[in-house]
Order: structure tokens, then C-alpha cells, then sequence
């Protein structure tokens, strides 16, 4: 693996942590999945060959095509970060420009660090500033002298800041000029230049605030801004005169410029409809709905009560199949799920925001126009926020695509508008590109990846060969070959082998070797030891299925309030676990920890409210987000919430204690952990991220957490998300982090670097398959890896201490398959074996491998590293050897195989590690494959 430096930020001061190549040799491996892709940003298409294109994922970095998208190649993976928010290339050079950070603004949205270039197709990356911003939307070269470039910044997410607005450099980057700055809460995210004019520019503001329990999209700074000297000085557009809105209900707006006079915007209007607009359809609906008897509103659809939830910003809170389960078991009467959904959203009956609109200017945004009379309903729902694109064909003014949930089409200005979203085209769109020379040719990004259209999106075809899913959960069962689940934004729950490699030949028999266990945003997954048929799992906001996938069997396990309650608060990102010391006790985590005896069909509360309480907003806070139960003692649990407390219980949730007034303060607690190997010893992470805080925080206690120690010591500064201790050797540690994984040999005295295949992504959980002695590492952007770690777990204190050490080489049989292949076409059968050894310092060693009698086989001398190394060793034999061989073995045969080599014959062998006057050396014994 390549050497890295990885850049990252304490409060945005940048610093560089150097990271050593200690094991560089142990290569993470990419098992999937592709086949719901990820979240697309954005794209630049090759005009002249439109086979040609990058696309920009959220947090997989960028990827090339050049064959239509049948494949793809990662051109972003030496970068300093995976997170996109937009790209630009100038196609007659190859330069490439991608502003980090995506812009979305969703809670999974990452920073980025600022503008990076590329002048060799991606091989390299220079950072040519923003550092600050964070989050870009759009960067505008000059195609006649790319050292002017104008770029939109859209600023922090979660705190105010200066570094936003609308820059320009003439310098290609040197030095910047802040040509439009609004204030430090309105950052602008979309930018549309005059395709005759460059000197005309429109520009986006955008008001916005998220905190961890609130999102607020829209405010009085939010407009349009225009500039005619190529974005040097600018001027607000949407004035009050204008026609445009101009209010506290602003919200995203998104820009596409036909030409310098003629532009179009389409808004997330949050301002109130007027009563008198507010159809019967529109509002009576869900008390009808909720008035009807309990038989009868469990036959009611789900795509029914879904669409009703979605539109008012209640279906992250709740499913049509969560609120029939209540009616079904007869926990509640529709009428009292009606008061709990007006409890959640007080304005359910009372007020609908006007939501997406299409204004469209044909005097240079002196004036401008609604293009359509009626709503446009069922677009953005209740998130307008998450996205705010326009795109106007290039050769006809008319016609436009606007993307929400459903991607639209208009071909008269949005005077009328229809969907073109089909069977095979993921819902949430983000980017549509138009060919300029041919307009029914058209490419679509959106939350499943990408989508090409020649008949104006009557047919499509997907893209999804890359492994960019954004996993927020993985897990293991414990069959021979073992399966891998994990849950993913946008893209549910999935399941399949942890030996995929990836392939089409799937398509020949249409069976993709991953498995959807169900939809929604999919969240934690257990699965019980004893029969891995019967998986725990669910989505957003504590929604658990206990499924068995043996009868295709799905029953709703969440607990749920008792009718004199309060509703119970649920993370985005539920924790569950099933007990270790018995698989029929299952736990999960509300602002309570919940207790089953059986497996989900009933539940106790074994807590109080382990938070601070409620905070008004419209995301759940206040809830618990990581727990543990010690495997020395059944109902010794460790609890960690997301406003930062931890508590501790060893009687079975009969009484608790706070153990987080030593830990900082107010941060989300993203992992505690109860040690396997000592009782009293117990791991927590804790995460900023949600304060715009970029430090790492990983402690230990030896004492139940009465005292902590930050073992965060040489970490790069980024949040983490988990902490793993090893199965088998407790000084062995893993972490995740937003920009990469780790590990520490010491028990967090020191950490080194661990991502030898793997970009800089983001690690959301990590998992150990104990017999396999494998890591499954979960990455919110590049799918999941696989990477063995039987030669860290037996690097103990003894072995560290030496100057050199060789591991045991596992026999192997001698195979008539050895450089043969049962078809002349076929590729050979070519066998390897891997040697490890360590090394404590950076230095030549020699390596010798003899026969029986004293031959050598194989040397070579290799530039050794401090750590692990590996030789692969092909079993080979040269002309020299050989004659040598027959010298002392006049019995011994040799064949030479189909591809011309010859291979050894089933004997003993010792492998000889020298460096300087020391020798370490083990044996390798090649065996005979004797038939039946």
C-alpha cells in the first residue's frame, strides 16, 4: 500500500499525521454489495463523447467511466477525503476540480476540506483551498484560462461560520476573493452561469440550520443573487418587487440558467398554504382515516398512510406497518395513534406548506413568474431540503427536470409536468444531465446511483457496479461460510456471503449473491447464535422486525408506551442486542433500555430515562445510542446516549450510575463497549461530529468507569464512530473513524494505521467472525470489507519485543491443477501461499526456502518494513533448480505444466529469514494428492 498522509482537521486548524506502513501488507478486500449503489451528488459529462463521465458520490469519492457507466473506476481514492459535493472538468486538459463536503445537508452529510484539483485524471490531488467551507455546491472554471475559477460554499452544517458564500481566484487557487458573503448562517448552494455569457451568473443563498434535534431549512437570507462580471460583485435579485418570495419561508433554491436573460428556479417554499387552497383531499383524509374502526383501518394500504405520514414529516417517526401493528394487537385505537401523531407534529391538521414550486425569468431575473397554477404535490414531501435541482435542456428552453422523490419532466416551461421516474430509478434525484445534442438522452444521479435514458426516461438503464453503499451497521452469523448483514442509508437491511467477489455473472442465473431483508433506512442487525434463520432488525427510529427467514415470516417486535405515557424517544439509529448469556433475552434502547424475555414479544422497562430529557425539535434527541452487556455477568450493562451521559448497572437495571462527569461534555456517545477480557473494563467513544467538532475521543476504564483514560493519543483528529476489541488478544484494538479505520497494538497507547486497500471513508461499525479470524468493517460509502487478522492477533508483547519473527505456513496438497486450466481458453490454476513475518525494524532480510536435501528452491532478498510483511510464494521452479534437484534425485520427475511452468514436487521444506547475523525459520511441507 502507498504511503499516506492524511490531512484532517482539529477545529479546522489543519496539521498532517504522517502514518507508517506497519501494515501496509494486510490489504483489506471489498465484498460488496453493488446493486443498490449510492448516493449520486453530482456529475460532468464529456459534451463531445457523453459515454465519458465522473460521478461525484456523497461519501465514495469520485469514479470514472468511460464506456456508458458499464464500468466504473475509483480516480479519488489517493485523496485526503471520499466526501463530494460537486465536480468540474475541463475536458480539453483532463484537469478535474471537486469540492469536498457534500451539501444535502441530511445527517449524514460530511465535511469535506475544501477544493481539491487533479491534472492527471485523478492519479494525484492538490488542495487549493476553502479548507473551511466544508461543504461545496458548485465550482465554475474558465474554459479559456482555468486560473480563474468562482466557487459556491455552503458553509458549515451544524455551527455558523465566515468561510462561506461565493469566492473567486484568478490564480487558479493561490489566493481567494470573498465576492458575496450573506452572513455566517447563509452559505449559497447552487450556482448557474450563461452558457453564451460567462460574465452572467445566478447564484443560490440558503439559510439553514441543523443541530442534532432540529433542522430549520428556510429564513429571510435565503434569495437570488446575480452577478455580470463573472462573480466578482453581486446583487440581490428576489426582491420583494421581483415576484419571487421573499420571506422567512425560503427555502433551498435550485438554479438553471438557459441562457443570460432566460433562468429557472424551483424552491422549497416552507411558507403556509392559504386556507382557502387546502382541498378536502388534501386534509380530511387522515381524521377519516383515524375515525374508522380498528378492523377497518388495518385493511387501510400502507402506501396510503405512508404517503399522508411523508408529506406532513412524520415517516421517519413512523411507518404504516408500525401504526397497524398497534391497532393490530390492540394497543391502541386509531383514534389515540391520532393524538400521538398530532403530539409529534402539532400542525398535522392545521397548516400545509406550500412546498416545491417553479419560477422561471426571461429579463434576467428583473421579474419573475410561477410556470404552473396548481400544487406540485408529492415532490419533496417534507424534506425540500435534501434537494433543489433544476436542469434546462440546452437546445430548447422549454423543457426541464426537476428533481425530488420522483424525478419530473415539463416540455412547456412547468406549465404542466409529469413523472418520469420507472420501475428500475431509485426514488431522491440530485443531478439530471441533457445531452446538448441530442435531448432525449439523458443522465440521472440520485440515492441509488445512476440511471441513462434515451427516450426522455420512457426506458432506463442502471449503473450499479460500484460498491459505494453507505452502511451504518454490519454483522455476522456463525455458519461454516459465513453470511454478513448490515443496514444502509436509504437502502435497508441486506445479507449475503462473506465470500462475494465482484462479478456479473449473476445476471446469467438472476440471483445477486446479497439478499434484501427489508426496506427503509436499514439500522442494526442481530442474529440469533443458535438458528441464524431468525434475524432482529429494522429501520429508522426504532422500527425491529424479528424475522424468520426460514417460513419468510415478519413480525414487529418495538416497544411502545403505555397509553398514559409519554412516546417513547428512538435514535435514528436504534442499538439492540441479544443477550450473550441468552439468546432469548433480547435489549433495546428508547430514552429507556428495554428488556424481553422472549425475544421481542413482550417488554419490560429495566431503566429510567438514562438522557437529559426531551429537546423541542423535530428529530428525536434525548435518546440512548449505544449499550453493552458484559459477558462476566448476565445484567451488568454499560448505557451511552447521544447527549452524552453514560451509565452503569451490574443488578440487572435495578439501580444505576452516571460515570460520565469525568468524560467532555454534551457529545454523542457513538460506542461503549464492556471489555471481553476484564470486568471492571469498559471502552467508550464519544462523537462531535453533530457540534462541527473533528476531534477523536476514545477512553478506557479499569474501573467501571469511576476514571477514564484518553487512549486518543497519536489518533488522527476525525469523529469516531465505533471501537472493536480483538476476540483473542485484549491489547489488540480497533477504531472508526469518519476518514478511516485503525489499530492499536497496546490497548490505545499508540494506534497505526489500517486501511491498506481501503480509501479514506468513513467506518461506521466494525465486527470480528471469531472462527474465521476476520474483520467486517462497515463504511459509510464504499460497502464493506473483509481483511484477516490471525497475524495482529498473535502479535503479543513476546513477539513484538523480537527483531525478527516468521509465522507457521499451513501445509498444502500438490494439485494436477497447478498451472493447467480444464479449458485451453481458461486461465491457468496458479497456486500461492502467503509467508508473514515481522520485523521491528526497516531493514534488508534475505529469504531462503530448501528441500529436504539441502536445495534451495526459492530466494529473494526483500526491503523489509517495521511490522508485518508478506512474501507470496508460487511453488515455481527454474531450469537451475531443477537440474540440481535430478543431480542429488535421480528419481525425481518433473512435467512442465500448461503454462510452461514447473512446480515442486510433495516434499518437506524449511523457509530461512535472515537479517544481519539472525535466522528465523519455519517448515512447509507440500503434499502429495493421492487419488482414491
Amino acid at each position: 500500500m502507498k504511503n499516506k498522509i492524511v490531512l484532517l482537521f482539529l477545529v479546522f486548524q489543519s496539521f498532517i499525521w504522517a502514518q507508517t506502513d506497519m501494515f501496509s501488507d494486510v490489504e483489506l478486500k471489498s465484498i460488496g454489495p453493488t446493486i443498490m449503489s449510492g448516493r449520486i451528488v453530482d456529475l460532468a459529462v464529456n459534451p463531445e463523447n457523453p459515454t465519458e463521465f465522473y460521478a461525484a458520490y456523497a461519501s465514495g469519492g469520485l469514479w470514472y467511466t468511460k464506456n456508458n457507466g458499464m464500468s466504473f473506476e475509483p480516480v479519488m481514492d489517493e485523496a485526503l477525503t471520499q466526501n463530494c459535493g460537486s465536480v468540474t472538468v475541463d475536458w480539453k486538459t483532463g484537469t478535474i476540480w471537486v469540492g469536498t463536503g457534500e451539501v444535502n445537508s441530511s445527517r449524514s452529510s460530511y465535511a469535506g476540506i475544501g477544493v481539491l484539483k487533479s491534472t492527471d485524471k485523478g492519479k494525484t490531488w492538490t488542495n487549493i483551498g476553502l479548507q473551511d467551507s466544508h461543504h461545496i455546491s458548485r465550482i465554475w472554471v474558465n474554459p479559456k484560462n482555468n486560473n480563474e475559477i468562482v466557487v459556491a460554499a455552503l458553509g458549515h452544517l451544524y455551527t455558523s461560520n465566515d468561510e462561506r458564500g461565493v469566492f473567486k481566484t484568478i490564480d487558479g487557487g493561490k489566493t481567494w476573493k470573498k465576492a458575496l458573503f450573506i452572513n455566517k448562517d447563509t452559505g449559497i448552494i447552487d450556482l448557474s452561469v450563461a452558457p453564451n455569457n460567462s460574465n452572467i451568473m445566478y447564484a443560490a443563498a440558503w439559510e439553514r440550520e441543523r443541530k442534532a434535534w432540529n433542522f430549520k431549512g428556510n429564513g429571510e437570507s435565503s434569495g437570488i443573487y446575480k452577478s455580470e462580471d463573472a462573480g466578482s460583485t453581486w446583487k440581490l435579485i428576489s426582491t420583494k418587487e421581483s415576484g419571487f418570495p421573499n420571506n422567512v419561508g425560503v427555502g433551498r433554491i435550485g438554479l438553471a440558467a438557459f441562457n443570460e436573460n432566460v433562468i429557472y428556479a424551483v424552491l422549497d417554499n416552507q411558507n403556509n398554504r392559504p386556507q382557502s387552497t387546502i382541498s378536502d383531499k388534501s386534509k380530511l383524509p387522515m381524521p377519516e382515516m383515524f375515525s374508522a374502526p380498528g378492523e377497518v383501518f388495518i385493511q387501510k394500504s400502507n402506501k396510503e398512510i405512508n404517503a399522508y405520514l411523508k408529506k406532513h414529516g412524520l415517516r421517519e417517526k413512523y411507518r404504516a406497518q408500525t401504526i397497524k401493528n398497534w391497532v393490530e394487537k390492540g394497543e391502541m385505537q386509531p383514534s389515540e395513534v391520532k393524538k400521538v401523531l398530532q403530539d409529534a407534529n402539532k400542525a398535522l391538521f392545521e397548516t400545509e406548506v406550500i412546498g416545491c414550486e417553479i419560477y422561471k425569468s426571461i429579463d434576467g431575473g428583473k421579474s419573475w413568474k410561477r410556470t404552473h397554477d396548481d400544487f406540485i404535490d408529492d415532490m419533496y414531501y417534507s424534506y425540500g431540503y435534501y434537494f433543489g435541482i433544476i436542469s434546462v435542456d440546452p437546445s430548447n428552453e422549454n423543457r426541464i427536470y426537476m428533481g425530488g422523490v420522483p424525478l419530473l419532466f415539463s416540455e412547456d416551461g412547468g406549465k404542466t409536468i409529469v413523472s418520469i421516474n420507472k420501475d428500475n430509478v431509485h426514488a431522491d434525484h440530485h443531478v439530471t444531465w441533457v445531452n446538448p445534442k441530442n435531448p432525449n438522452h439523458i443522465i440521472n444521479g440520485n440515492d441509488g446511483g445512476i440511471n441513462i435514458s434515451y427516450d426522455n426516461g420512457e426506458h432506463w438503464i442502471k449503473c450499479n457496479n460500484n460498491a459505494v453503499g453507505q452502511f451504518y451497521a454490519v454483522n455476522i452469523d456463525y455458519n461454516n461460510s459465513y453470511n454478513v448483514y448490515g443496514g444502509l442509508q436509504d437502502n435497508g437491511v441486506w445479507v449475503g456471503n462473506n465470500n462475494y467477489y465482484p462479478s456479473t455473472s449473476w445476471h446469467q442465473d438472476g440471483k445477486y449473491p446479497y439478499e434484501s431483508l427489508m426496506g427503509g433506512d436499514g439500522m442494526q442487525i442481530q442474529i440469533d447464535n443458535r438458528n441464524p434463520d431468525i434475524v432482529f432488525t429494522g429501520y429508522q427510529f426504532g422500527n425491529y422486525y424479528r424475522i424468520d427467514r426460514s417460513k419468510n415470516k415478519m413480525d414487529f417486535i418495538s416497544p411502545k408506551a403505555k397509553k398514559d405515557e409519554k412516546p417513547l424517544r428512538f435514535n435514528w439509529q436504534t442499538p439492540i442486542l441479544l443477550s450473550s448469556h441468552n439468546q432469548d433475552i433480547l435489549y433495546m434502547g428508547s430514552n429507556f433500555l428495554h428488556r424481553s424475555m422472549n425475544q421481542g414479544e413482550t417488554w419490560e422497562k429495566i431503566s429510567p430515562d438514562l438522557t437529559k430529557g426531551a429537546v423541542e425539535g423535530n428529530v428525536a434527541f434525548g435518546t440512548i445510542t449505544s449499550f453493552s452487556e458484559s459477558k462476566f455477568q448476565f445484567g451488568f450493562f454499560y448505557v451511552g446516549s447521544d447527549d452524552g451521559l453514560i451509565h452503569v448497572s451490574k443488578d440487572g437495571g435495578a439501580t444505576w450510575q452516571k460515570t460520565s462527569n469525568n468524560l467532555p461534555q454534551n457529545l454523542w456517545v457513538s460506542r461503549v463497549k464492556a471489555s471481553a477480557f476484564k470486568k471492571e473494563r469498559v471502552y467508550v467513544t464519544l462523537n462531535g461530529y453533530r457540534n462541527d467538532d473533528f476531534k477523536s475521543y476514545v477512553y478506557v476504564s479499569d474501573d467501571y468507569g469511576i476514571t477514564w483514560q484518553d487512549i486518543s493519543v497519536n489518533l488522527p483528529q476525525s469523529p469516531v464512530n465505533v471501537i472493536l476489541e480483538d476476540t483473542e488478544n485484549e491489547n489488540l484494538l480497533f477504531v472508526g473513524t469518519d476518514n478511516g479505520l485503525f489499530v492499536s497494538l497496546n490497548k490505545g497507547k499508540s494506534w497505526e494505521d489500517f486501511s491498506s486497500e481501503m480509501p479514506n471513508v468513513a467506518v461506521h461499525d466494525l465486527v470480528i467472525q471469531p472462527k474465521a479470524k476476520e474483520l467486517i468493517v462497515g463504511t459509510h460509502g464504499r460497502s464493506l470489507y473483509k481483511v484477516g487478522i490471525d497475524e495482529l492477533q498473535k502479535l503479543t508483547s513476546d513477539i513484538l519485543n523480537k527483531s525478527l519473527f516468521v509465522y507457521e505456513v499451513p501445509s498444502i496438497k500438490k494439485s494436477e491443477r497447478w498451472g493447467n486450466s480444464w479449458s485451453q481458453w481458461g486461465k491457468p490454476y496458479e497456486p500461492k501461499t502467503e509467508i508473514w513475518f515481522y520485523s521491528n525494524s526497516n531493514e534488508e532480510v534475505e529469504m531462503i526456502i530448501e528441500n529436504e536435501k539441502g536445495i534451495v528452491v526459492f530466494s529473494k532478498k526483500i526491503t523489509a518494513k517495521k511490522g508485518l510483511n508478506l512474501v507470496n510464494y508460487d511453488y515455481t521452479l527454474s531450469d537451475d533448480v531443477i537440474a540440481k534437484w535430478k543431480k542429488k534425485d535421480k528419481k525425481a520427475v518433473f512435467e512442465k505444466a500448461r503454462n510452461g511452468k514447473q512446480y515442486v514436487l510433495p516434499t518437506k521444506y524449511s523457509i530461512h529469514i535472515k537479517k544481519g547475523n539472525e535466522t528465523v525459520f519455519t517448515n512447509l511441507e507440500v503434499v502429495e494428492n493421492k487419488k482414491a
